[in-house]
């Protein structure tokens, strides 16, 4: 699975003008199944994100993880995150099937919960508009096959 992962003061999501899902402080996790991908893969995915030390402690070093600082997660579906560029046009062919990216979407979201991350999501396959004010920034990249 790939995630990345933005530090936010606050995130939302809207599908057909309706905000779906909300976070802030804490977390916009853009998630992505790829084919072949397991649950033993968004149990390894969320718990690195739940114990990823992203946030500021006292001293003002990256310190803390989201659960340090109690904040939340918005969990978005992003499948253009297995895209393979190497002509103009983008594929997706390595991206899970939509019924399996669903179910790891949906699985992965419950395991942040499990890890301590309050989360919320987006609608998996919709037309979504997310906007975020990212904290930092701070965006890093994790692949469980890297």
């Amino acid at each position: 699975m790939r995630a990345l992962i933005q530090r936010i003061s606050e995130a939302a999501v809207r599908v057909d003008g309706e905000t779906v899902g909300q976070s802030g402080p804490g977390l916009l996790v853009l998630v992505c199944a790829m084919r072949g991908d397991t649950e033993a893969q968004a149990d390894k995915l969320a718990a690195k994100i739940a114990k990823l030390r992203i946030f500021q402690d006292d001293a003002g070093k990256m310190n803390l993880s989201v659960r340090d600082i109690g904040g939340t997660a918005l969990v978005v579906s992003q499948f253009t995150l297995a895209a393979e560029t190497k002509g103009n046009r983008p594929g997706f062919s390595t991206a899970a099937a939509p019924d399996e990216g669903k179910a790891l979407y949906d699985y992965f979201t419950d395991r942040l919960v499990a890890e301590g991350v309050p989360s919320e999501k987006g609608i998996f396959g919709a037309d979504m508009k997310v906007s975020l004010i990212n904290d930092g920034p701070i965006t890093i990249w994790l692949d469980t096959d890297a």
